[in-house]
């Protein structure tokens, strides 16, 4: 065993940097393009008494009127710099544990599913961290509407003559030193229990999901990484697009709990969780359907999220990155 494993290490290494730039690229473009619809994920999980918004186009409509275009991207730094190592430590995972869990070129469902497992655990890491920071400045903007007096704004009414002035909003760096102080490290890594509810079964039904459908229509001769590696570009991206919004709905429950849990600021009459037991209290309070908010953003935003991560890794960015520096 000690003969073999540094030649084990080899392979893993040569696997891995590609999957990490492959991972980073891919983050990066994906959150870009689908970060508004996340914003609009959050606030409406958020919601519990006043009713700011009646769904993601109300939402994404109201905040460009009061906050403008870009405040469809608040938190979006936050998110850009920590998508690159959690996609890029996810991905890379799931393919190191699936090299390893392979017998003679083959992964059993089970395997597919520790493998899944393995990746979604390793990712909470940053996971935690982003995510906390990301949905305090993502949801300034709904207690500010909430807030403020009067009708909610419109994007056909001409605005006030006298506004009062707005709320001085949070900053990444100001939220981070503030939890840092009060709560020391714990404290960014508040709700690391329900994030990890959230990203592991995701993981264990994404990627077994994912392989499965690249697979389909193919001769299954020779190894799993053979016949991924066959798949076309339209099969990689629609492989990737569907196995990601099945496993965002699915686990939409969770994530809903890890998001009231994570937000520190409650609006007026709104209820403070102090953990995922106490979380029931959103069935009493507000039925079955609380635990459904922002599914369809969240399959709006998963969906395009893994196509693109999965056509960029099945491209070869990284090997391609790596060719050129090397």
């Amino acid at each position: 065993m000690a003969g073999t494993s540094h030649q084990d290490w080899i392979s893993s290494t040569e696997t891995l940097h590609p999957g990490l730039i492959n991972g980073g690229v891919a983050g990066l473009v994906g959150v870009t393009c689908v970060f508004p619809i996340d914003l609009a994920k959050t606030r409406l999980q958020n919601q519990q008494g006043i009713q700011v918004y009646k769904g993601m186009f109300d939402c994404l409509a109201k905040t460009v009127r009061s906050e403008g275009y870009f405040g469809c991207y608040r938190g979006a730094a936050v998110n850009l710099t920590l998508v690159t190592p959690e996609k890029a430590i996810k991905l890379a995972a799931n393919d190191v544990f699936r090299q390893k869990l392979s017998k003679d070129g083959h992964l059993p469902l089970w395997g597919e599913v520790l493998a899944g497992c393995g990746a979604g655990t390793c990712q909470v890491v940053v996971t935690t961290p982003m995510e906390m920071l990301k949905i305090q400045l993502q949801d300034a903007g709904r207690l500010a509407q909430a807030a403020a007096p009067g009708p909610a704004p419109s994007l056909v009414a001409p605005p006030p003559r006298a506004q009062p002035a707005p709320p001085q909003r949070p900053s990444a760096t100001s939220i981070t030193a503030q939890l840092l102080k009060t709560r020391g490290l714990a404290g960014l890594y508040r709700g690391a229990g329900a994030t990890l509810m959230r990203d592991v079964p995701f993981s264990m039904i994404y990627f077994p999901l994912f392989a499965n459908l690249n697979a389909l229509g193919r001769e299954s001769a020779g190894s799993q990484a053979e016949t991924q590696a066959r798949a076309p570009f339209w099969q990689s991206f629609a492989a990737g697009c569907s196995a990601g919004s099945v496993a965002a709905v699915a686990v939409t429950p969770l994530d809903v709990i890890k998001t009231r849990l994570q937000t520190l600021q409650k609006g007026e009459g709104e209820d403070t969780y102090r953990g995922i037991v106490d979380c029931t209290r959103i069935l009493e309070r507000e039925g079955p359907s609380a635990f459904l908010k922002g599914a369809t953003c969240r399959a709006l935003v998963i969906a395009p999220l893994f196509g693109i991560a999965q056509v960029v890794y099945f491209l070869g960015v990284g090997e391609t990155v790596l060719g050129i520096l090397g």
